[in-house]
């Protein structure tokens, strides 16, 4: 009687099996890895108008404050740009050395100009941009509690041109909801980046100074972050 079945088909069903939950697995790794704010928002850097800001620059070397640009993070939910009457106000025409010095600086800054002549906004392209169905986040809200831009934005003052580099997923928030004294500094040292950098680095590491500090700061908060859905989506 004739075989219709050759006997290694009996492993069919097995290698089939293999073949499905592997790539069931892979589907599910490849998703869950690069459809996800980790993999593409962290690292987003556009072009900007005159090349960008270079924070590295003006909040590094200079030790310009954040606040003295983004002059109403303490009071408004958006971190807001500043017009160009401020960048004006530093780079008009022989206002500083470096306009007669530097035939360099003069070409790169002469869109501040050029739009201020115009009497426009410049159009700088947004970096941290929230999904539309999250509200917003509350810059004045997090600023008084004691989290620093470094917290969210990295080491914005060692910038040349702005990148984002936490990822601001809500699973990423609800973390620092619910840990929230591993991020929280002194009110008053919320834009001394490079010292809330040292800082967070001392408390991570167990520093025991550093570590009573954002215990006490946790303690001082009148109410512990929300964790429920309407805190952000309302």
């Amino acid at each position: 009687m004739s075989v219709i079945f050759p006997k290694w088909t009996n492993a069919l069903p097995t290698l089939l099996a293999v073949v499905v939950a592997g790539g069931a697995t892979t589907a599910v790794g490849g998703f869950w890895y690069y459809a996800t704010p980790k993999f593409y928002d962290v690292g987003y850097q556009p072009l900007q108008p005159g090349g960008g800001f270079n924070h590295q620059i003006h909040a590094g070397k200079l030790g310009m404050d954040c606040r003295y640009c983004h002059s109403n993070v303490e009071k408004s939910y958006e971190a807001n740009i500043p017009s160009v009457s401020v960048c004006y106000g530093c780079h008009a025409e022989g206002r500083l050395t470096q306009f007669t010095d530097s035939p360099v600086h003069v070409e790169k800054t002469a869109f501040i100009r050029d739009a201020y002549a115009r009497d426009e906004s410049i159009p700088w392209r947004r970096v941290h941009k929230l999904a539309d169905y999250v509200h917003n986040f509350p810059h004045q809200v997090h600023v008084a509690a004691g989290v620093s831009c470094y917290s969210c934005h990295g080491q914005i003052a060692g910038m040349p041109v702005v990148h984002q580099v936490q990822p601001l997923s809500m699973s990423w928030c609800l973390d620092c909801h619910a840990n929230p004294g591993d991020a929280l500094v002194p009110k008053d040292r919320v834009t001394d980046l490079i010292w809330v950098e040292k800082h967070l680095a001392d408390r991570a590491a167990g520093s025991a100074e550093a570590t009573n500090i954002g215990k006490a700061l946790l303690e001082s908060l009148e109410r512990t972050p929300p964790d429920n859905c309407g805190a952000c989506h309302y």
